[in-house]
């Protein structure tokens, strides 16, 4: 049994990710909402304690985590939003996290692991100012470090890349399995490769490239995760869905067309986004979902675009829709509000990525520093009982 805290927990899809064989120590989140969300579905949830990061003390936090997992908001970093970067108020919540990190080390409780996520925003604030500054406090804190980006569309029908920095305590031995000497193209793109190479030589010393395995092909789309009847979302009337085929320029109405002369069902996701001064609504029918975002407007709610042959019929995408997008079981309860359940999904994470990280990269980790540990004290031991008689006589 490992033991995490879950920063910024939103809904709780970290621990969701990591699943059985971790514990959860202990979590926050400043959002009424999302406490809620995450009280529904976790029956013990005495752990959460729903307040501003800012709040909290070292002796908040119980015990010895072998991981602490931060999402902090990606707002000032996400190329959607004012990039302020972490200096901004919401993704500054960073440096209040990485006190309580520096805290626990100075109490000799530094977790084995400490991992970041973020938008792929991140590598490139502030001119990658904003990565330097998150890599230079692993590197002080004594942590060897590296980021991989995941898309979530290896293994769910959304796209959503996302930014993994995942720190190794220095006195944690690493397996040579999980660990690559140089980068791979998948996991490393060339925003990362970028970023290390602009490092000094010593954080440079401190980072790794970590190997993680291509997952098998998907084989899951997007139509299979509409519902036929879906709760509480109305479908357009045919004058709505007309309105947004007007708001498509001819590449995007050409895509329905296409979509209409396969002659089988067909299932598209689509936004209205703002093109020189105008609004425009762009779908895609390659069987994946745009990435979720959280309802901040009406254009940042995905609309689905239903095409069977000359039937086209549209509506927002339902909240029971959106959490299978985000790999969540059905029997995850989500908020009765529409944009309360679209806001929670829209800022989580992708289920299934977090489990390929534990799996592959958290969990050989720990396991290999325990096996370490146990023989070391067997070592000890038998080296000791060796001895037994000397001291008797």
């Amino acid at each position: 049994m490992f033991d995490f805290y879950e920063f910024f927990a939103g809904g709780g899809m970290a621990r969701t990710g990591l699943a059985q064989g971790w514990r959860c120590l202990f979590a926050n989140d400043v959002d009424e909402k999302k406490a809620a969300a995450y009280q529904a579905n976790f029956s013990d949830a005495s752990e959460l304690t729903v307040c501003d990061v800012a709040l909290l003390r070292v002796d908040d936090l119980p015990g010895v985590a072998d991981l602490a997992w931060a999402s902090f908001p990606c707002q000032d970093l996400s190329l959607a939003g004012q990039r302020g970067g972490l200096d901004a108020e919401r993704s500054g919540a960073f440096w209040p996290f990485w006190r309580l990190m520096q805290g626990l080390m100075s109490e000799s409780r530094a977790p084995s692991l400490i991992v970041l996520e973020n938008v792929c925003g991140a590598l490139t604030s502030h001119d990658g100012q904003d990565f330097m500054a998150i890599a230079e406090a692993f590197t002080e804190a004594g942590y060897y470090f590296g980021a991989v980006v995941v898309d979530a569309v290896y293994f769910l029908p959304q796209s959503r890349p996302r930014l993994f920095i995942i720190g190794v305590r220095a006195d944690m031995p690493i397996p040579a399995e999980i660990k690559s000497p140089t980068p791979h193209a998948l996991w490393h793109p060339t925003a990362v490769r970028q970023r290390v190479a602009q490092f000094s030589s010593i954080v440079r010393h401190h980072w790794i490239w970590w190997r993680l395995p291509v997952p098998p092909t998907r084989i899951i789309t997007f139509a299979d995760m509409i519902e036929s009847e879906p709760q509480n979302i109305n479908w357009h009337t045919p004058e709505e869905t007309h309105r947004l085929l007007n708001l498509m320029s001819e590449i995007n109405r050409a895509k329905v067309s296409m979509a209409q002369a396969t002659g089988r069902l067909m299932v598209g996701g689509m936004y209205k986004r703002t093109r020189n001064g105008m609004q425009r609504a762009e779908v895609r029918f390659d069987d994946v979902a745009g990435c979720l975002r959280t309802p901040s407007g009406g254009s940042s709610r995905q609309t689905i675009l239903i095409v069977e042959g000359a039937d086209i019929r549209s509506r927002l995408l339902s909240p029971r829709e959106a959490a299978r997008l985000m790999g969540l079981p059905e029997s995850y309860r989500l908020p009765e509000k529409y944009n309360d359940a679209y806001h929670l999904i829209g800022d989580g994470l992708a289920v299934p990525v977090i489990r390929h990280l534990a799996k592959n990269i958290f969990e050989p980790l720990l396991f290999y520093s325990q096996l370490l540990n146990t023989a070391r004290i067997r070592s000890a031991s038998q080296s000791f009982a060796e001895h037994i008689p000397a001291y008797i006589s």
